[in-house]
Order: C-alpha cells, then structure tokens, then sequence
C-alpha cells in the first residue's frame, strides 16, 4: 500500500499518511501531545487533499480486511493437516460431539435430516463497497490463497505480487462511490454474485464434508437428504418503504433468478460432456441414455448435427450436449423446454444410474452427483424470493376494498371480525372480479398476489419464499393478507398455496407474539391453512426495531421470552415453528457470532431450521471467498443439530429469569430517558453523528426513513445504527446496560450476575456481544463530534459517557476481567491494531462535518471526502448498520 500511494498519490501524501498514523499510535499508547500532532498532520488539507488521505486509510483496510480473511483459511488449513481433534464448529465436530452424547448413526442421520439453514441475503444499505471493487478484491484473495502452496517457485509469487500490486493500484484509480442512487435491478445483482458465485459452488462440498464426517462409504453417501442450505432473497420483493419495489420487479426478479440458474447448469452440463468420455468400444451403457439421446437429437436437430462425429461413440458426452441444447430452450421458453427441474433431475439420474452400473463410479459419478446436489437446492430458482409489506400499508388497501376510511383505526377485534365475513363469504372463480375504481396502490397490492401465483407457476412452487407482514400486531394482519391474495388471483380461501409470516418487531410486540400465535392457530382460517402448509408455521422476529425501541438488554430479553412463548404456543397446537431472525451486521441489530446465539436460544424455537438474514457488509465477510462460506455454513448447520439434540434442556431457573427481569426493565427506562424522552437527544443526534451524510449515501434503492420526519421514530434502524457506529459512540449496541447491572447488583447481588453469566448461554452471549461493542467504542473520538452539537444539547454526550463508564465497569466486574475482551486476544489485538487507522478518518470527517454544515450541506467535493470517511470508517470497523 506505501508503494502504491507513493506512486499515485505522490511522496506528500504518504509522508502526511504517516504521519498521522504514527502520531495515533503514540496518541493511543498515552502520549499527552499526540492528538494535537494527529490534527497538526490533517490541519488544512482542502476537500479533495482529505479524500485522498482518507482513501489511502480506506484501501489499507480493504487489503487487511482480506488478509484476515486468508489467515483464517490458513488456519484451518493447518487445523485439518495437524490437529488431532476436529476443527471446533466444523461438521466433524459436531458429529464427534453428538457421538459422545451417546447418538448412534441413524439417530444423527435424522437431525441432519431435518436440519436447513436459510439465509437470506437482503438489499439492506449497509454494503458500502461497490461489486466492481468486490471483484478486485477476489482476484487479491485468490493470489493470497495461492500463495498458501509451499512449493511455489520464485516467479510464481513473483506473478502474484504483481497481479495484487495491479489490483489494489486499479482499486485505488476507480471511483469509489456510485453516481446515482443503486436501483432494484442492481441490488438484485450485487446479491446474486455471491449466491452464483460462492453458495451455488460450496454447496456439494458441505455434503461430501457431511458425508465425510459420518463415515459414509460413497454407496450410501447423504445424497438422498433434503438439501442442507436453501438460500433465499428479499430483493426484488421487499415492498416496505420502498416505493421502487412492485409486481413487475417480482416478476423481473423470479425471472432473473431462473436465468441465472439455468446459465449455470447449462456451464455445468458442458463440462460434464467435456469430462465424460466413454466411448462404446470400451465401456457400455444404459439404454436409457441411447434412447434420451435420440429422442432429444429429434427435438434439437441442430445440435445434433454439430456433434463431431468422432464424437457420436461417446453416449454419455452425446446425451449432455443435447441436454444443453434443452436448457437453453427451457431458458427461451421455446418448444421441448423443461418444464421444471424434476425433469432435469430425471435426465442426470439416468447418467449417475448408468455410471454406477457400467464402472463408471470412479470416472465421473462424483462431478453428476455435485450436480444432482445443487439440482435439488436451487431447483429452477436459484434462491427462494420472500416479499415484504408493512401492516400498514396492507391496512390502508383493505380500508379502501371495505370502503373504510377508519378501518386502519379500528380494533383489532373488529377487524378480525369483519375479515371472517369477507373470507366466508367469497365464492371460488369469481375472486379477480370488481376493480374497477380501485386505486394504484390497491391494484398494485392485489397484481403483487398474482404476480406470485405466476411465479410459482412458472418456476416451481420453491421459487416463493414467504410473503412477511413487517410491523405486524395481531391476527388480523395475517388474515388481511390471506384475503388479499385469494382476492388477487393466488388462491381460494381453502387453498391458498403461500406462507405468511408476521414480523414482530417491537418491544410490545414481542410481548404479545405467544398469544398472537395461539389465536392464529385456533383461527377458523388461518389453523387449517397452517395445516395445509404442513402445519409449519414461519414467524419472523425483528431484531432492529425491538433495540431502537428499548434498548439492547430490553430487546434481547423480550426477544428471549417471544421465542420461548411462541415454542409453547406451536407446542400446544401441533405445529413446527420455523423463526426466522431478522439480524443485521451490527450486534444492536442481531448481528454477533450466529453459532453462540443459536445455543442461547430456546431450542423448540429452532424446529431444526434456521432462517436469517444476511445483509450488507456482512455477506461479503461471510460468503466472499468460498472457504469462509463453507467453513460459516458448516457452523450454522452444526449449531442447529447440537441445539435440536438439546430439546427440552435448557429452561433457565426462576433466580436468573428474575434477574434478566431486573437488568432489561432498568436498562430500559435508562434508554428510553435519553433517547425518547430528553428533548435536547434529537438535536444532539443530528449533529454529533453523521446522519446527515449518511441519508445522502446512494447506496440503497429506498428511502432511510419510513416517513417524512426527522425523529428518531420515523428512522429506519440501518442510518440510525449507521451512524453512532460512525462517531464511535456506538450506543445503540450497549446503552442501558450498565444501569441495568447496576440494579440487579443492588437487587440480586454480583453472585447472582456471576452465576448468570457462567451458567445462562442467553445471559452470556448478551454480555459477550455488548463487551466487543465495548472494546469497539472509543468516547475520546465520539466526544470530538459534541463540539458539532449546540451547547444546549451536549449534555447528552455527557449522559452517554457516564453510561458507558457504568457499563464497562459492570461488565468487567462480572467477568472479574481487568480489560475488555481478555478472553478473546485475537480480536483485542485486532481492535488495537486497526484504532491507529481508523483516528484519523475521525478526526477529519468532523472537521469536513463542520464545514459541510456551515457551507449548508451542498453537493460536490466536500460531500465526496465525508462519503470516503463514512466507507473508510466502516472499512476499519468491519460494522455499519
């Protein structure tokens, strides 16, 4: 990287970067002067002199984010070449631990069986690297990994040298910031690369590494199993707030989904015909794949007539040709296309069948059968679309179908009520009927329904996900849209072929999800349509929302008792509860290591699935490179076996549930006083962070807000997290804690916490997530951004910083630690490592902030160098929103 600024950026920018970040260094190991030297290096540097310091800092992180990445596969590398024991959290492991709980085969066989990790990757705008630079840095990784081989000779890392050197220099000469706002159609890209580029590739590896760890010899290897991962997407169908998402982006999106997997199979198909050579004079085959042959050399007589004839001997390579030509004109919905992937599946286990009866096991069954694999998880849509509507919406177009302007008003009781008259009442056939003067919005909502239905029609009932109802309250919700569809075309009101899922995301919402869930299975119409879906009921838990409403302690344990309660309630029923978690990337959005929260979570909540979101920074940390993928998966996959080997063994003691009592309710009336009820909070958050700049940032295709507003209330989770994160306060992922210790301490004693935190996985894993959120912050930088606040409202920072102090030192004392994060001294070192780079992007972007503000805000050079800051910033944090 010195190279590099040295050689675009010219000796004076390099001798200023360094400087200032030897000058943080010293400021960071206790030199008195060091912060006036860090401002002295920075001081009068014009708006595009910052942006350039600020970019050498930025691609510093860039290359170092990778190289962290690369060591890991190091380590694991070394782990499987010299360790005695498995990797800890790879599938070996969890089979070793399963075996010695006493588990036979067929028993672990069955967990597996009924296992499925979902993750579902979403448009969330927290991804602040553009997919041109993700490129570049995937050809980094590559030479990176490369060079983990002993015996490469002098001129090959000579090469890698200079193909790294090429692409960090290209990554340094391009625009770092898109010039227009992203649309659908480029988020709906930005996600697919990593589903078609790394899940679609590591898929038959987690299998065979399954197979591997149950000692399955190749015969009755786990290729019969349900697939293990199905990914899912929201973009494309994630209406909430973003008037930009509608029926045509479903239908270009499940469109897209299908093209793309059929390009790959068509990839895939070829090489396989590359590969598998038999020829008749050596081997024989099936006449299965004579007679296929011939009746798709009939269907595709162009095709057939390019086969070389020295190639006609070859039945196999025939065969895959011509399946080729098959899946192209499945792909351009023209004649002898295949109508769905069951199809396919038919055509490739006449090859494998013929393999296995003809020696062919050893010459080529293993790339069939990867295929087969990825066959039966993608289907003919690569990922499952889910599509998203808030309550609100959906009420405000039921107001207008009943001719009821008051209807969004109405008691919950009156509307279940009212939607039970409508649902009996309506005939089959006759449900697309009396549009006519309905507004967009309603027409749009009901053509979202059909939409679907074509969907499902065209490209397999899998290529749906879940239809989620976001800020959902009561049954009526769900009912509204079991209506809606059957009124737009989807269904009729006993069969309506769609999984509704309620998102419960605030605090008093998570209160009521168990008795919301008991009234949804006992209802008239929703118990036997839970039935028909095989009684498996998916409900989705809002992680961001919940914390900005009341704090993290208070989420956390309402969260805990909403999924302990919603378990009951599908227990009592009958029915699978399937959760789906809406995290983000930053622990006050859920995020935080998955396998430590799995196992705090109460394991009938799991029904052995796990379906989450993967969205912004975090799905380039966890599926950039296909070794961190495979070895992410394989920790998500054994954590929900382990968890449902655990059923029925983890209800906590009535002494900690009344403690978690103590700590949330404290932490919350803490939180809620500062954020909700001080009036100096919202002047101090508009202008002691940088939320100005980041609702400016073009990098998410809908608005930062649900509505006009400038409060906290009307904010989006992801700019609000964004930005404490930003000026390293980082409040949202800790605020309250610590008077919530403080007053079970008073109330319980340190015994008591102690006890918790050793025994209780839920009590641990809360305090494990907020001490790295601890040791992340830094109240020195964030106090720099109170001078940008007026007087009348700095107050609030000295708040902050009195809770901060009360929560670290509560921490500590429970832990009975002397510093945050003694326990995890690679990421301790981490934090210290990248703080020296880091400051000083800072430092500047409050001095841009201040002259941004005074100039009033304007497009140009200014807004260009604070973007950089806000992308360099969430570089050297690994967290934005």
């Amino acid at each position: 990287m010195g190279r590099v600024i040295r050689e675009q950026g010219g000796e004076e920018l390099f001798r200023r970067v360094e400087r200032a970040r030897h000058a943080a260094i010293r400021r960071r190991e206790g030199a008195s002067d060091a912060t006036h030297e860090v401002e002295q290096a920075l001081a009068g540097l014009d708006a595009e002199q910052a942006e350039e310091v600020v970019r050498a800092y930025s691609m510093y992180f860039q290359v170092v984010n990778l190289a962290e990445r690369v060591h890991r596969i190091r380590r694991g590398r070394a782990w499987m070449r010299e360790g005695e024991e498995p990797q800890p959290g790879s599938l070996a492991d969890t089979v070793e631990r399963l075996r010695k709980r006493g588990l036979d085969q067929e028993r672990m066989r069955s967990l597996f069986s009924s296992a499925r990790v979902e993750p579902v990757f979403t448009a969330h705008p927290t991804e602040s690297t553009r997919r041109i630079i993700l490129e570049k840095q995937d050809r980094i990784a590559a030479e990176l990994i490369g060079r983990l081989n002993p015996e490469r000779t002098p001129r090959e890392e000579a090469v890698a040298t200079a193909t790294i050197r090429e692409n960090v220099t290209a990554a340094w000469q391009t625009e770092e910031h898109p010039s227009a706002r992203p649309t659908v159609a480029d988020e709906r890209e930005h996600v697919l690369y990593y589903v078609t580029r790394t899940l679609y590739r590591v898929l038959p590896a987690l299998h065979e590494t399954l197979d591997e760890a149950l000692e399955h010899p190749e015969q009755t290897s786990t290729g019969d199993l349900p697939p293990l991962i199905r990914p899912g997407s929201w973009v494309g169908g994630d209406m909430d707030g973003n008037p930009n998402v509608d029926a045509n982006t479903v239908r270009e999106t499940l469109r897209r989904h299908r093209d793309l997997t059929l390009e790959a199979y068509e990839r895939e198909v070829g090489e396989l015909a590359r590969n598998l050579t038999q020829s008749a004079s050596r081997v024989s085959w099936n006449r299965e794949i004579s007679v296929l042959g011939d009746r798709y050399g009939g269907w595709f007589p162009e095709t057939d007539r390019a086969i070389p004839e020295r190639h006609r001997s070859m039945g196999y390579r025939v065969l895959l040709e011509l399946i080729g030509a098959r899946l192209a004109a499945t792909r351009a919905d023209s004649e002898h296309g295949y109508a769905g992937p069951e199809e396919l599946l038919d055509d490739i286990n006449a090859i494998a069948k013929s393999l296995v009866e003809h020696d062919g096991t050893h010459a080529g069954l293993f790339g069939v059968r990867r295929l087969l694999r990825r066959i039966r998880t993608f289907g003919f849509h690569m990922a499952a679309l889910d599509v998203r509507q808030d309550a609100r919406a959906l009420r405000e177009v039921a107001a207008e179908l009943f001719d009821d302007p008051a209807w969004p008003e109405r008691p919950s009781e009156e509307r279940i009520e009212r939607l039970h008259e409508a649902l009996s009442s309506m005939e089959q056939g006759d449900a697309r009927t009396g549009r006519e003067g309905l507004s967009d919005a309603a027409l749009d909502t009901l053509d979202v329904f059909r939409a679907i239905s074509e969907g499902r029609g065209a490209y397999g009932a899998d290529a749906i996900g879940s239809y989620i109802i976001s800020m959902a309250e009561d049954v009526d919700d769900v009912l509204t849209v079991a209506w809606l569809a059957t009124l737009g075309g989807l269904g009729t009101t006993d069969d309506l072929p769609l999984d509704i899922a309620p998102l419960f995301e605030t605090v008093s919402d998570l209160e009521r999800a168990e008795e919301v869930l008991e009234a949804l299975f006992t209802d008239p119409f929703l118990g036997p349509h839970v039935s028909r879906r095989g009684s498996r009921q998916i409900v989705m838990v809002g992680y961001s929302d919940s914390n900005k409403d009341g704090g993290i302690a208070s989420a956390r344990w309402a969260l805990q008792r909403a999924l302990e309660g919603m378990a009951r309630a599908a227990t009592r029923q009958d029915v699978t509860l399937t959760v789906f978690h809406g995290r983000g990337g930053t622990v006050s959005r859920g995020g935080g290591s998955v396998h430590r929260a799995v196992a705090a979570m109460p394991a009938g909540s799991i029904g052995g699935r796990l379906r989450l979101t993967e969205q912004g920074e975090v799905i380039d940390a966890k599926y950039g490179l296909p070794q961190i993928a495979l070895r992410n998966l394989e920790r998500m996959l054994g954590s929900i076996v382990l968890r449902a080997a655990d059923r029925g063994e983890d209800e906590a003691p009535p002494r900690w549930r009344s403690l978690a009592d103590t700590v949330a309710g404290a932490a919350r009336t803490a939180y809620r006083s500062l954020v909700y009820e001080d009036p100096r909070f919202t002047a101090y958050f508009r202008s002691g962070t940088p939320i100005d700049v980041i609702e400016r940032m073009s990098i998410g295709s809908r608005p930062p807000s649900r509505r006009s507003g400038a409060g906290v209330e009307d904010l989006r989770a992801i700019p609000w997290v964004f930005s404490w994160t930003q000026c390293r306060a980082m409040m949202t992922g800790w605020y309250g804690l610590g008077t919530g210790l403080e007053a079970a301490r008073a109330e319980h004693g340190l015994g008591l916490l102690q006890e918790a935190a050793e025994g209780w996985p839920f009590f641990d894993t809360l305090l494990a997530d907020v001490e790295m959120v601890l040791a992340k912050a830094d109240l020195e930088i964030a106090g720099m951004y109170r001078a940008l606040a007026p007087a009348q409202a700095h107050a609030v920072y000295d708040r902050i910083r009195d809770e901060f102090d009360r929560t670290v030192s509560a921490v500590l004392e429970i832990r009975q630690s002397s510093a945050l994060l003694d326990d995890d001294p690679t990421l301790q070192r981490s934090i210290r490592l990248r703080n020296p780079y880091v400051d000083p992007m800072n430092m500047l972007q409050v001095d841009l902030l201040r002259r941004w503000r005074h100039d009033e805000r304007p497009d140009g050079a200014l807004l260009d160098a604070l973007l950089a800051t806000v992308n360099g910033i969430a570089r050297g944090l690994q967290n934005t929103g």
